[in-house]
């Protein structure tokens, strides 16, 4: 094996855990690819990552490199599972948790409640002592008072403390202090505090992140910790890298001090992946989709580069504010539809998919699990789009009783046949997600049209076309691997943490002193926690942005700075580049004056990053690969007889024309009649629209 690398990606889904192992020989660079999908298994995700790991025939001693993304943190937000925790801050400043924003989403409802607090009001307390926004203290910090809270903590049987002083962005010695303080009187408590997470402004975004990370920080140290143990007695030999939300991994010690990171582990994975595909095929510009067994979700990705934002909310809906999160993850929209949504008639008759989940148990009814609800995959199968003698790779029997019957009583409720309601099924949760794209592309200024649609996840490419049809989206690329397509973007990730300070300063001249010291600062304390962990600091890269608004307005726009210094000369060319962002997503510039209200600091460094080989064909005609052919109904063009390929032995530079059907064990492609289909060097599926 000396000869070799074996490099391994794991993302722990709602449905399935999915595996990627590449074993690259040293020499001549060519590898072999190894995927596999096991049930996700909750609540021991750990061992649904050892599953699959078995499945795909990869033994953790000979892996030199893992990577792993899970949902285990999400899960514990979502599900109530995090463990009790005390809430400490400001005197007076308690009940901010409560008042929280008065952004409610359904405005005219009169009798509106918001989202009760994770931490109740006897279990929030208060120190004396205050600094100001610009980090002067005002009032030394008491401390006095805090040992008869921990015992009240205590006998509350909380576990967790979180701690958000007022401004302790600005100056984080008030913090600082409390941690110490609480971790000498009760040193086995788990604390975390504001500005260990973010060194923003915002105080109810902090309280709330500082809570929420404190809520699921012992959850996600025991699964992680698991985790690990469970690899070494397996002979892994290397700690594993953790994927973030921000499309970067981090060491697993990192990442089980402030788990909050990884709250869209998953998801990220996979746009940092469609980005890097973008690049290797020459689409910069790519509008990616992740269709699951749960949920779908998309990002939009601009010459190359994935958004990163700190505006994020859980269990945000129509009725519903939810929870700020400010920590980096990836500007993603998320909706329930994924392939095991179930769909349901309403009151007045009218067909909904999703948001609610068959899950893994029992799944689809066509899983013979015992599931009696109809969903999209169980539609997808009745119309032929996925083969029933193929089902879940020919690993599962089609149920075709148990789908009959789940339509059925869709149909019944319609009044229309079991075939009508399938294809209304499939109809309905296209719009669904052609709406999500609407909200990553149209509503922020760009024309889907400019962009190549990526899709990926099990269900990804078989809804892809249909959208990219009603999106007027000129070319759809299927990756090699679709199915597993998020456990590969984490191999192509680099070890990466964002910082992001509040710093206010008006673009003028005198200015770009401050704003560069404020740059190189920030570049200081990463290097020094990058060399604390090994990493050299040559290895470490910057990549600079700024938050600027125009004067007196509440929120603010990021904008790239280009490498090198900071001078008063170049920041005319800052503001350029504001106004020119500003006016792209709100359609308008004001003739005012532009200020900083902070900067975002991406610091990255190589860890193992995988480099792809291009392939040549056989020169072979696609008709080698050909199946048979099959009835198949596109819901909108009808019934047409389809061409059926097997997906696993189409080579690079073969081509063909729809109506068509690619399988493959992990994901079925659904081309429409007079889509042009060709595979280029690296395995990718590029479909081409009318």
């Amino acid at each position: 094996m000396a000869d070799t690398t074996i490099r391994v990606a794991t993302d722990v889904g709602g449905t399935f855990t999915d595996l990627v192992c590449f074993e690259t020989d040293l020499a001549t660079g060519a590898s072999r690819v190894v995927t596999a999908k096991a049930d996700t298994t909750p609540p021991n995700f750990e061992q649904g990552v050892l599953n699959v790991l078995k499945k795909g025939g990869v033994d953790p001693a000979t892996v030199d490199f893992l990577a792993h993304g899970t949902t285990v943190v999400i899960n514990a937000l979502t599900e109530r599972k995090g463990v009790r925790v005390g809430l400490i801050t400001t005197e007076g400043f308690r009940d901010s948790l409560e008042i929280a924003r008065g952004n409610r989403p359904d405005f005219f409802n009169l009798h509106y409640e918001k989202p009760a607090p994770f931490v109740p009001r006897y279990l929030r307390r208060e120190l004396p002592g205050r600094v100001t926004y610009r980090g002067r203290e005002l009032r030394p910090l008491d401390l006095s008072g805090l040992p008869a809270i921990l015992d009240d903590f205590r006998a509350e049987g909380v576990e967790a403390i979180a701690i958000c002083f007022l401004h302790s962005y600005a100056n984080p010695s008030h913090e600082q202090a409390a941690v110490e303080a609480v971790r000498r009187l009760w040193p086995e408590v788990s604390v975390v505090s504001s500005h260990q997470i973010t060194r923003e402004w915002r105080e109810y975004e902090r309280a709330s992140t500082a809570v929420l990370s404190a809520y699921v920080q012992p959850t996600a140290e025991r699964y992680l910790s698991r985790l690990a143990a469970g690899l070494a007695e397996q002979g892994f030999r290397h700690s594993p890298y953790i994927m973030q939300s921000n499309c970067g991994v981090d060491t697993l010690e990192s990442v089980s001090r402030i788990p909050i990171t990884m709250v869209e582990s998953g998801p990220a994975s996979g746009f940092w992946g469609a980005a890097e595909l973008g690049k290797l095929i020459g689409e910069p510009n790519v509008l990616a989709l992740d269709i699951g067994g749960t949920t779908a979700k998309c990002s939009l990705i601009e010459n190359g580069e994935v958004k990163i934002k700190t505006d994020y909310w859980i269990e945000r809906d129509r009725t519903s504010s939810g929870y700020p999160i400010m920590v980096p993850v990836v500007d993603l929209v998320e909706i329930g539809n994924g392939g095991g949504s179930i769909a349901w008639v309403d009151d007045y008759g009218k067909l909904h998919v999703g948001p609610r989940s068959a899950g893994a148990v029992p799944g689809p009814a066509a899983y013979g699990r015992g599931g009696t609800n109809a969903t999209t995959t169980d539609a997808n199968l009745w119309l032929g789009r996925i083969n029933r003698d193929y089902f879940c790779g020919g690993e599962v029997i089609a149920d075709m009783q148990s789908t009959e019957a789940a339509l059925g009583a869709v149909a019944n409720r319609l009044g229309v046949s079991v075939d009508e309601a399938a294809r209304g099924i499939v109809r309905i949760a296209n719009n669904n997600m052609v709406n999500a794209l609407k909200l990553v592309s149209l509503n922020r200024g760009h024309d889907p049209r400019d962009f190549t649609l990526v899709v990926f996840g099990g269900g990804g490419a078989m809804h892809g076309m249909a959208l990219a049809a009603e999106l007027g989206v000129r070319k759809v690329v299927v990756p090699a691997g679709a199915s597993v397509f998020s456990a590969w973007g984490m191999m192509m990730s680099d070890l990466r943490r964002d910082y992001f300070v509040t710093r206010l300063a008006d673009l003028k001249p005198g200015s770009a002193d401050a704003i560069e010291a404020l740059f190189a600062e920030t570049e200081a304390r990463a290097t020094a926690q990058f060399s604390a962990e090994g990493v050299e600091p040559a290895r470490v890269k910057f990549d600079r942005y700024g938050k600027f608004r125009y004067q007196n307005q509440e929120h603010t726009t990021e904008v790239l700075i280009a490498p090198g210094p900071i001078t008063d000369a170049r920041l005319a060319e800052i503001e350029t580049a504001f106004h020119t962002t500003y006016e792209r997503e709100y359609t308008y510039r004001l003739a005012a004056p532009v200020e900083m209200v902070g900067i975002h600091l991406v610091a990255s460094a190589e860890v193992g990053k995988l480099t792809m080989q291009k392939c040549e064909g056989s020169g072979a005609a696609a008709d080698t690969a050909l199946k048979g052919h099959r009835d198949v109904d596109y819901a909108l063009e009808g019934v047409h007889r389809a061409a059926i390929y097997d997906g696993t032995r189409l080579e690079p530079g073969m081509h063909f024309v729809g109506p068509a059907i690619i399988e493959d064990p992990g994901t079925t492609v659904v081309i429409h009649p007079g889509q042009r289909v060709s595979i280029d060097g690296y395995g990718n599926t590029h479909i081409e629209l009318n």
